[in-house]
């Protein structure tokens, strides 16, 4: 299994990975596109791309070709060398702040990004998750999956931990419980779990985090 580092801020740019995995995003992974910031004319693409993600030609509401233009921006910004000169290679009606804010979206990890291409996280939520850092990302999007948070709480989830809280805190005052997970189990293997948590005088989940953390020590 590959994985990603945990707290990794610069997703690579070229071939696109999360796009063109047809377990995320099906027959459409066909159509996706790559940016290269060390190939001129894959700048010159992502430059014209950012220009029309900037004015609302491309993206829309459709969370894979928005995702498409976080990319551009990421490359963008590499091949130019600045947030400043990527706006200025995009054209005038592109700002700074809205290269910063695609390019980190892009910057996000890849599993954050595979619930953003699926569907399941909106890319205006993803904009709020990539103004965090650290494992703190994964906290706010893992929030937005499993306490169904709008995108303005997660907004304000953000500036409270851009602001100095603590994100488990910020989450909670949203009204989240970070780390409560609601899962479907087989039958036998929901029956063996609750046997062995009530004759460890446990919680199952306490059984479930015990059995994680050796699975992920493999």
């Amino acid at each position: 299994m590959s994985e990603e580092p945990p707290s990794e801020r610069h997703s690579p740019v070229g071939e696109p990975v999360v796009r063109a995995d047809p377990e995320v995003t099906g027959e459409r992974a066909a159509e996706a596109v790559g940016f290269d910031p060390t190939d001129p004319d894959s700048v010159s693409e992502a430059a014209d791309t950012v220009a029309r993600f900037a004015a609302g030609a491309v993206g829309g509401d459709d969370h894979v070709l928005m995702l498409r233009g976080a990319a551009a921006c990421a490359a963008l910004v590499r091949g130019e060398g600045s947030y400043k000169a990527a706006a200025e290679r995009a054209g005038e009606a592109v700002s700074v702040s809205f290269i910063r804010k695609w390019a980190r979206v892009h910057d996000l990890p890849q599993a954050i990004r595979r619930h953003v291409a699926r569907g399941h996280i909106p890319p205006t939520a993803a904009k709020h998750i990539a103004r965090v850092g650290g494992d703190d990302r994964y906290l706010l999007a893992w929030a937005v999956l499993d306490g169904d948070l709008t995108v303005r709480e997660i907004r304000s989830a953000a500036s409270a931990v851009n602001d100095g809280a603590d994100a488990e805190d910020a989450l909670r005052e949203a009204g989240v419980v970070p780390g409560r997970l609601t899962l479907d189990l087989p039958i036998a293997e929901y029956v063996e779990l609750r046997r062995r948590a009530s004759m460890r005088n446990e919680e199952p989940g306490a059984v479930v985090a015990d059995a994680l953390r050796e699975y992920f020590s493999e």
